[in-house]
């Protein structure tokens, strides 16, 4: 890997109904406290094996959580008061909230699970990148298998309300434990893409998904490890039973370990899967930090817990989730093997080594559905493989709507076009170098992405400026989901030029829509993605152009390799363009049914299988 590569990627379901717990039971973990009893006796929280356990609060009109004492808690005795009217129907009104989504219809004789994701984003409601796509898209997939699943996402401030069919406030709260106190979580409810999605509110007076961003904030660790425990403390009050816990990247990688040492004791019986879509985020801090979701081990810092691979003074809550998650799936065969290098492990390649019986590689699918040239509403114009003069049209009306040239002997260009993060992982600046070698190759360039990074946002606001105007480049640097669409079905070639890839989605809904992807061999990129004058490669998966190198030479030689066939092979592009088109990339050719076995095994056999073949 070059110096310059280097220095931008271092920058910056059960049959039965849920089981609902007695009311004798009820009552007994969540007592009626005020400010009076709390002060006279103490009440604490249970503790087990040197491990915080959250005591479940409901109805505590006069609790004051900054009043809870902090420090180590003991265990007390109590003597269970009257059930209040209000208590009951609580429960009465959870166990109803619980029967309200409709499981599809087993597909298959195989055994049926209750499978709960819990993410940080879901499409299209709250989508940054490619995880909401694949929290939606695996959902949908697991779903239609006849599996019973539900999400369980935090409330942001900005979610796209007009995702959510049905969305309400449930007449239920609960108290989770943080810092020391218990917060009231006010709980919401939807259909997301078919999918049910509870979304939790914490009455938190740090406002904590009260942001105007997913991501990026100062506390971000505070604000998900918050969410991770309360997404438990919901399970158990709201009488959730799930057989698969399947979390999502660092975000609620702390669920792991929280659910072994806590909550495992507390009536649920579930498996945990992690997907670590990236290994680049994990989630580090000081152990204060950690032990705010009362999470305490004898020896947190210990290797085998939480301490940093690299940094012995931190916590590392992505290491504690891999470490304690009963399997754990990275997003591609090839980026499984990669990370167990130092180069591209992120400091935790050891980790990994040492999770060989546990960890797997599976492919990303895409939804076909909502990714389909044929019906796409995002589309004026439609195109399939026996009519492909929508996408003509597309093409001509997105150089249009973008002010670029299609009079003359622009009319036929070579339209190249990239959408994307504006992050050091994706090769800005390769990608940077792709315009300007298109433009002087006689070719056309449309970028859209945003970044979140100040000099890397600030390099390419100065270059849409440069090219304001211009007859053959346009920068687009806001999200807008429609133009995307437009974009992937209007372009000829599809660069992805990314330094790593875990997976990548970009170069599937490409050619979902007859787009020829340009991409480095890495990650999910070199499981997708087979060049077509590579001999060796059978003629039937050739599917793009590939290079290896990080280098702006390797991505001009691939880039000239698919301008050349666009301009003086017409024949062979169409050809190529109805293979990319016809190329079945979704959930169902293959990585449901591997995620179907790692639950099935996982749960059966008490340990996943020895391979996915």
């Amino acid at each position: 890997m070059s110096m310059d590569a280097k220095r931008f990627r271092n920058t910056g379901v059960e049959e039965s109904p849920v089981q609902v717990p007695s009311l004798q039971r009820l009552e007994m973990t969540m007592p009626q406290l005020t400010q009076e009893n709390l002060a006279s006796d103490g009440h604490q929280m249970r503790m087990s094996n040197d491990v915080f356990a959250s005591t479940r609060y409901r109805n505590v009109a006069s609790f004051a959580p900054t009043q809870v004492p902090r420090g180590r808690i003991t265990p007390t005795t109590y003597k269970a008061p009257n059930i209040p009217e209000k208590q009951v129907e609580n429960l009465v009104a959870g166990f109803l909230d619980s029967l309200h989504d409709q499981v599809p219809a087993p597909t298959t004789k195989r055994q049926r699970f209750h499978i709960m994701h819990l993410a940080s984003e879901m499409a299209p409601i709250a989508k940054v990148g490619g995880l909401g796509d694949v929290v939606t898209g695996l959902g949908r997939a697991l779903q239609k298998k006849g599996h019973r699943v539900e999400v369980i996402l935090p409330k942001y401030r900005d979610l796209d309300l007009s995702g959510i069919k049905n969305f309400k406030k449930l007449n239920k709260q609960f108290y989770s434990y943080f810092e020391g106190a218990l917060h009231k979580n006010s709980v919401w409810s939807g259909m997301v893409e078919g999918l049910w999605v509870y979304f939790i509110d914490p009455q938190h007076p740090a406002g904590l998904f009260d942001r105007d961003s997913v991501y990026c904030q100062p506390d971000d660790f505070k604000r998900f490890t918050y969410f991770s425990r309360a997404s438990l403390e919901f399970m158990v009050q709201f009488g959730k039973r799930p057989n698969i816990i399947h979390c999502h990247d660092w975000p609620v990688a702390v669920v792991a370990p929280l659910y072994k040492s806590i909550y495992s004791k507390m009536g649920l019986n579930a498996k945990i899967a992690l997907t670590c879509h990236n290994f680049e985020p994990q989630g580090k801090d000081s152990m204060e930090a950690l032990l705010s979701c009362g999470l305490q081990f004898k020896a947190p810092l210990h290797k085998d817990h939480f301490q940093d691979n690299i940094k012995a003074d931190k916590i590392n809550v992505l290491k504690s989730g891999l470490l304690h998650a009963d399997f754990v799936t990275t997003v591609s065969p090839t980026y499984a093997k990669e990370v167990l290098t130092p180069d591209m492990g992120e400091g935790l390649h050891t980790t990994l080594r040492g999770l060989k019986k546990k960890f797997y590689g599976v492919v990303n699918g895409i939804d076909d559905k909502t990714w389909n040239p044929a019906t796409d509403p995002h589309l004026e114009h439609h195109f399939s493989v026996g009519d492909m003069e929508g996408k003509k049209v597309l093409k001509d009306n997105l150089r249009r709507r973008l002010g670029l040239s299609t009079e003359g002997a622009d009319a036929n260009k070579p339209l190249v076009c990239c959408v994307s993060r504006l992050v050091p992982q994706k090769g800005v600046h390769l990608l940077r170098s792709a315009i300007f070698h298109t433009l002087e190759r006689g070719g056309q360039f449309i970028l859209q992405g945003t970044s979140q990074i100040p000099a890397i946002k600030e390099e390419f606001d100065e270059l849409a400026v440069e090219f304001e105007g211009h007859p053959q480049v346009r920068l687009h640097l806001k999200v807008e989901e429609e133009l995307t669409h437009n974009i992937f079905a209007g372009a000829d070639i599809f660069v992805i030029p990314s330094v790593f890839e875990p997976c990548g989605l970009t170069q599937m809904y490409s050619m979902r829509y007859g787009t020829v992807p340009v991409v480095r061999k890495t990650g999910g990129l070199a499981d997708t993605v087979f060049d077509m004058d590579q001999k060796h490669i059978p003629a039937e998966k050739r599917n793009g152009f590939t290079f290896v190198e990080p280098t702006e030479a390797a991505l001009t030689s691939a880039l000239d390799r698919a301008l050349r066939y666009y301009e003086e092979e017409p024949q062979f592009w169409a050809d190529l363009v109805t293979k990319v088109l016809s190329t079945d990339l979704s959930w169902d050719a293959a990585p449901i049914d591997q995620y179907i076995k790692l639950y099935e095994h996982t749960v059966q056999e008490g340990h996943p299988p020895a391979s996915l073949s």
